[in-house]
């Protein structure tokens, strides 16, 4: 599964992903987003957990495992862009400040904010499409929900 995964996101004009892919691409950036500060921490990983478990209704289980093969496709793919295009591609924008809301939690779960994690961030919200200003305002949302 994962391999198949990332061969579609490396074609040269992937196709839209379906929903499982689009879960499994947007939970492997949330890793990717909490890996980033090399301390990918157990306050982080709880954070992807309750994230899962509300943006797709699924009990810890499903969460957790949902996480764990998303790990697996962080640790093989070979660069962001390729999951924010997969991710741009596959989610409407007004759905995608949900994502960087996401992204702005894992980053802020730990209390701290590390320069690597914010160039991620800046760099992800990006190639989403997403404006500095509704990056800001999603950020805002974070904390306010923290």
């Amino acid at each position: 599964m994962i391999k198949d995964l990332l061969a579609r996101l490396l074609a040269p004009a992937p196709a839209p992903l379906d929903d499982q892919d689009a879960r499994l691409a947007l939970s492997a950036l949330l890793v990717r987003i909490a890996r980033s500060d090399h301390n990918y921490s157990d306050t982080e990983r709880d954070r992807i957990d309750r994230i899962l478990r509300t943006r797709y209704d699924l009990d810890l289980g499903g969460a957790i495992l949902l996480r764990e093969q998303a790990e697996a496709l962080e640790a093989e793919a070979p660069d962001t862009v390729r999951f924010t295009r997969a991710i741009k591609d596959a989610v409407p924008y007004e759905n995608r400040m949900s994502v960087v809301e996401a992204l702005w939690q894992v980053v802020l779960a730990d209390g701290k904010r590390d320069a690597a994690e914010d160039a991620l961030m800046r760099l992800s919200a990006s190639l989403l499409g997403v404006s500095d200003v509704d990056s800001a305002r999603a950020r805002q949302c974070a904390e306010a929900s923290s």
